[in-house]
C-alpha cells in the first residue's frame, strides 16, 4: 500500500492574524501528490484529494477565506497534513485508491469514479458455452479476457471475432430439440446450431477450445493453424483451397489487428508496469500478477551502483519472490451473470440437456481466484494504458520476464527531457 509518508501539523488558532501560515506553506512541497486533510473533530470526515501542486492546495484551502466566497475552506476545522509526492501519474492514482479505500471503504469508487472493465467472458460451466461481454468478474471457473477501453469496443472486437468460429451467440438454454427452427446464425451457417441438434457435443467442445485458444495466444495459434492448413493445400496442388485459406487468414488478420496490446486472459496478465519517481535518480516498478498490482519496488540507481548485486538481480529476487502466491486457488460457482432463457416449456425432461464441457476446458482456462479488488486494479490498469498521452512503460511476460528490455526502458526513464534544439545563427 502506497501510504501518505510526511506530514505536518496545523493550527490555525495559533496563527495569529495568518502570521506563521507563510512558514507552515513554505514548508510543503510544489510537487504533484495526493494530500489527505484530518479534521479537529474525530466524526468529520477526512477531506482526500489528489493535486498537481501540494502547496499550492494548501494554501487554497487553508488561507483565510476571502469574504462571501463560497470556495471550500478547511482553516477553522484542520487539525493536520498528510501527502504523498508522486513522480507519476499512475502512482498518484494508485496511492489515492489505497487511501480512498481505506478511508471510504462504501464509497471509494465513486470517490475514484471506478467503472468496473470490459471484458470478454466464455462461460465454461454452461453446457454450451458462448463468448460475450461483461463487467462482472467472478471466480466462476469462466474465461475473462481484456481490460478493453469500453463496451462498444469489446463488442466490435468480439463481433469480428465470433465470425472465425460457429459458436453460438443466442442466449437461450439449449436443449438439442429437432423441432427448434434455429436463430439466423445457424441459416448462414455460422453456428454449429446445437440448439436444434445440427452438431454432436463433441464437436462444439473443439469450437469452444479452438476459440479458448485463440484468444488465450492472442491469435497467434489460429493464424499457424490456418498458414499450416494453405501450405498443406499448396503442397497437394489444391490451390483452390489455398486461395479460401487465404482469404480467411486475411479475415482473421483484419479481425485481430485491433486487439489491445493489454487484453489478454485475465488469469495470465503479468506485467510490470514502470515509472518515474518523485526521488532523483529513481524508477518504480509496478508487478502485475493476474490483474492485481502488487507492491512497488523503487529502483534506486543512486544506491545499487554501490552494491555488489546486478539490477537485474535485484529485480528477479522482488519479481520471483511470491511466484508460488500468485496461484490460482478453487472458487466458488455463482450463477451465470447472463442466464439462459430455455425456448421450451419448464417441463422438458431434465435428460435432454446434455453435460457440461469437459473438466478440462475449465482446468485450464477457467478463473478459479478473484479477489475482491481484482476488478478495480483492472480499471486502473484500464485507465492508465488507454489513457493518451502514456506515462511510462509495460512488459508483459511471456516464458520469462524481459529483464534487459526493463532495464533499457529504466533507462530511457531517467534519461533528462529532450532539451529544444537551439536556433541557428543567423548568417
Amino acid at each position: 500500500m502506497l501510504e501518505l509518508d510526511c506530514g505536518a501539523e496545523y493550527d490555525a488558532g495559533n496563527n495569529a492574524g495568518g502570521a506563521n501560515d507563510a512558514d507552515f506553506f513554505s514548508a510543503l512541497p510544489p510537487r504533484a501528490g495526493v494530500l489527505l486533510f484530518e479534521m479537529k473533530d474525530a466524526r468529520a470526515q477526512p477531506y482526500l484529494a489528489r493535486t498537481a501542486d501540494i502547496r499550492r492546495a494548501a494554501e487554497r484551502l487553508l488561507r483565510p477565506p476571502e469574504e462571501f466566497s463560497k470556495r471550500l475552506n478547511l482553516r477553522e476545522v484542520a487539525a493536520r497534513i498528510r501527502y504523498r509526492v508522486t513522480g507519476s501519474k499512475f502512482e498518484q492514482t494508485l496511492t489515492l485508491y489505497h487511501q480512498s479505500r481505506a478511508l471510504f471503504p462504501h464509497r471509494y469508487r465513486d470517490v475514484m469514479r471506478l467503472r468496473p472493465p470490459a471484458l470478454l467472458k466464455v462461460n465454461l460451466r454452461n453446457s454450451y458455452p458462448r463468448c460475450y461481454v461483461t463487467r462482472g468478474i467472478r471466480a466462476d471457473e469462466a474465461f475473462y479476457f481484456g481490460p478493453f477501453l469500453s463496451r462498444r469496443v469489446a463488442d466490435a472486437f468480439a463481433e469480428g471475432l465470433l465470425d472465425l468460429f460457429k459458436t453460438r451467440r443466442c442466449q437461450i438454454r439449449i436443449l438439442r430439440d429437432p423441432s427448434f427452427p434455429g436463430c439466423i446464425y445457424s441459416e448462414m451457417k455460422m453456428c454449429l446450431a446445437p440448439c436444434f441438434a445440427g452438431c454432436t457435443k463433441d464437436a462444439y467442445d473443439a469450437e469452444v477450445a479452438a476459440l479458448l485458444e485463440t484468444l488465450e495466444t492472442t491469435g497467434s495459434a489460429l493464424i499457424e493453424r490456418y498458414e499450416s492448413e494453405r501450405l498443406d493445400a499448396s503442397e497437394s496442388l489444391d490451390f483452390e483451397r489455398a486461395a479460401a485459406i487465404h482469404k480467411r487468414i486475411e479475415k482473421a488478420s483484419a479481425a485481430l489487428r485491433g486487439l489491445p496490446e493489454i487484453a489478454r486472459r485475465i488469469g495470465r496478465l503479468d506485467a510490470v508496469l514502470l515509472q518515474r519517481s518523485a526521488e532523483e535518480k529513481t524508477v518504480v516498478v509496478f508487478p502485475v500478477r493476474s490483474g492485481i498490482i502488487g507492491e512497488p519496488l523503487f529502483l534506486r540507481f543512486g544506491e545499487i551502483s554501490s552494491q555488489p548485486r546486478s539490477v537485474e538481480a535485484i529485480m528477479r529476487q522482488a519479481l520471483d519472490a511470491n511466484e508460488s502466491s500468485s496461484a490460482s486457488a478453487a472458487g466458488s460457482s455463482p450463477r451465470d451473470d447472463a442466464p439462459d432463457v430455455s425456448h421450451t416449456p419448464d417441463s422438458r425432461p431434465a435428460s435432454t440437456i446434455e453435460s457440461a464441457p469437459p473438466a478440462s476446458l475449465r482446468e485450464r482456462y477457467g478463473l478459479r481466484a478473484a479477489p475482491p479488488e481484482l476488478s478495480d486494479h483492472l480499471s486502473i490498469l484500464a485507465r492508465w494504458f488507454y489513457a493518451k498521452p502514456r506515462e511510462g512503460e509495460l512488459f508483459f511476460r511471456e516464458a520469462d520476464w524481459p529483464y534487459r528490455r526493463i532495464l533499457r526502458a529504466c533507462g530511457r526513464l531517467l534519461a533528462p527531457p529532450e532539451t529544444a534544439a537551439e536556433d541557428p545563427p543567423s548568417p
